[in-house]
């Protein structure tokens, strides 16, 4: 029998071999009744919450000894939702002004609020509407008096579900789970997330396919490139059983050596920095050799609140964060998030297509007082440090006029107060949609960087929305007309004398290392974890030979001949 591939998309590198087991999610059937006794409803809605708490510190408590402390903040996270004002204020007055029982006025009020996560648009926050989904679930299994979805594993098995909770992922045996792979999902879910933090190999967004990986069925799952072989013949398992024992101790070599730059044969140095979003995720980026910060995001900040952080908040977060940074380059990419009400403070309208709607820069220039806060305190806490602020969803030369004028703005204030600042910051721009690559020559005389967004530029270049199943492997940043757009990018900044980063998936991932390369990239931004690899990958190629594969691999036309033509020459 011929050995069946299907694909998702690689979530956490690593090769595994093993049995499936499929883990289904038994659904709570909830019943809308009307109550005589609101104010017990009500006590039994905070006693269920009071339980979640407990729960999820328990969790937080797992979490931090086995994985880490920014593992951790997922389920303090998930405990701040418990909080939420508006959320109980809604769940409280369906209980006591329509007279319904807990069990409903929670599911009504819980799925509002994934209502309004999902329609943002946003990659990142659909992905935290499933956190609240997670939540919703254990509230509502309190509710109903029900004990803790278990499972046994009897055997090391690969975990087969249609998307799997932080808390499925937190408690199952890690000794036993040899690989996830999940219908849903993508690179910013939290199973990807949290795989890649516990070193063990995941591949989402499998679609319905998924449903052909049935329990005891043998299967391949190679966390790079996303496959998943069904029913391998005993050559094909012993050939990927090598390549895994290879991966493995190319990994013990490259943790060995990643507080050492990453050079070229041909003596040229390659930036390598980190992607992170908390002051645990900066302690970690050093741990990993992290030469500074490429992307640090802020929404952390600005997320699950009533009212916007004000200045002197900001200021000490940020500050605390540079300060484990000290004099390394540090780029923080202002708020970016999307429309239909991120946040209770930001006046915002439903969109049709929040994908295309008022997002990134946007946003933020149609609530400047945010935006303004947000710069002071970035320059107030970047005095002493290498800070670099970046702009993120550009897609003219008119709005990076008025993001520079809003900087100006925010220096001109903290000058007249007399209060410290960074003088020397650079100011960039994220490319994340076609229109900045085509006009990077005329951007390029007007900022000081370009950081490109390969997750979004990939999506809005191929019409392919990454968090449908459907169509989200079509979204592939190592097609050729993303790969040109780069290349453009690149060309045109370097004509004028600027950088280039990149903050997206691509550059965590050692098989596009070599084209990124030859491309003439001057910073790979990924994940603390993906830094070792991929800074022994750029030390086994000469900057020249890199340049043949870009050249060989733009000449290609389809990413799936470009994936098999890097792994023919991958080191």
């Amino acid at each position: 029998m011929l050995t069946k591939t299907i694909q998702g998309m690689g979530a956490s590198e690593g090769i595994a071999v093993g049995p499936v087991f499929r883990y289904e999610v038994h659904r709570l059937v909830v019943d809308r009744r009307q109550v005589d006794d609101v104010k017990r409803e009500a006590a039994r809605l905070d006693a269920a919450l009071a339980q979640a708490r407990q729960e999820l510190q328990r969790l937080s408590a797992q979490a931090q000894a086995d994985i880490g402390a920014g593992e951790a903040a997922i389920f303090e996270a998930h405990a701040m939702f418990l909080d939420d004002p508006e959320l109980l204020e809604r769940v409280h007055t369906t209980i006591e002004t329509l007279q319904m029982n807990a069990e409903y006025a929670w599911q009504e009020g819980t799925k509002h609020y994934i209502a309004a996560l999902l329609a943002i648009g946003d990659e990142y926050l659909s992905a935290r509407a499933a956190d609240v989904e997670d939540v919703a679930q254990r509230v509502q299994r309190i509710l109903q008096g029900g004990g803790t979805q278990t499972i046994t594993l009897a055997e090391p098995v690969v975990i087969v579900a249609n998307d799997l909770t932080p808390s499925d992922t937190v408690t199952l045996e890690k000794t036993m789970v040899l690989a996830f792979c999940t219908a849903t999902g993508g690179p910013t879910s939290h199973v990807a997330i949290l795989a890649k933090a516990l070193g063990i190999p995941a591949v989402v967004g499998l679609g319905e396919e998924a449903n052909q990986l049935a329990t005891a069925v043998q299967v391949i799952v190679d966390g790079l490139t996303g496959d998943v072989l069904i029913g391998p013949d005993e050559a094909t398992i012993a050939s990927y059983r090598q390549r895994a024992e290879s991966l493995s101790q190319k990994r013990q070599e490259a943790l060995k050596s990643s507080d050492q730059p990453a050079v070229t044969l041909d003596r040229v140095r390659i930036e390598v920095v980190a992607n992170i979003g908390s002051l645990a995720d900066a302690v970690e980026a050093l741990r990993y050799g992290a030469e500074g910060v490429g992307l640090l995001r802020t929404e952390f900040l600005f997320l699950e609140r009533e009212t916007v952080p004000d200045e002197d908040e900001q200021t000490a977060v940020y500050q605390a964060i540079f300060q484990t940074m000290e004099r390394r380059p540090l780029v923080v990419r202002t708020l970016d998030i999307g429309g239909d009400k991120p946040a209770p403070y930001l006046s915002t309208i439903s969109e049709m297509n929040p994908f295309l709607g008022v997002r990134g820069a946007r946003l933020s220039l149609a609530h400047t007082d945010v935006l303004q806060t947000q710069l002071r305190a970035l320059l107030r806490a970047g005095a002493g440090h290498n800070l670099k602020i970046m702009f993120p969803m550009i897609s003219t030369l008119e709005e990076v006029h008025a993001v520079r004028e809003q900087v100006d703005q925010a220096r001109a204030t903290l000058e007249a107060s007399g209060a410290n600042y960074a003088r020397k910051v650079e100011i960039g721009i994220m490319v994340e949609v076609p229109s900045v690559a085509l006009i990077a020559d005329v951007l390029a005389k007007t900022v000081d960087f370009f950081s490109i967004g390969t997750n979004d530029l990939a999506q809005y270049t191929l019409a392919a929305d990454r968090t449908n199943a459907g169509v989200s492997k079509l979204a592939n940043a190592l097609h050729p007309s993303v790969l040109r757009l780069i290349r453009m990018v690149i060309e045109a900044a370097h004509a004028q004398g600027k950088w280039v980063g990149l903050c997206g998936e691509l550059a965590g991932n050692p098989l596009a290392t070599s084209v990124l390369l030859g491309l003439g990239l001057d910073e790979f931004s990924m994940t603390p974890k993906a830094i070792p690899m991929v800074k022994q990958t750029i030390r086994h190629f000469s900057a020249s030979e890199a340049r043949n594969i870009a050249e060989r691999a733009l000449a290609l036309s389809s990413a799936t001949e470009v994936r098999a033509y890097l792994e023919s020459v991958a080191k």
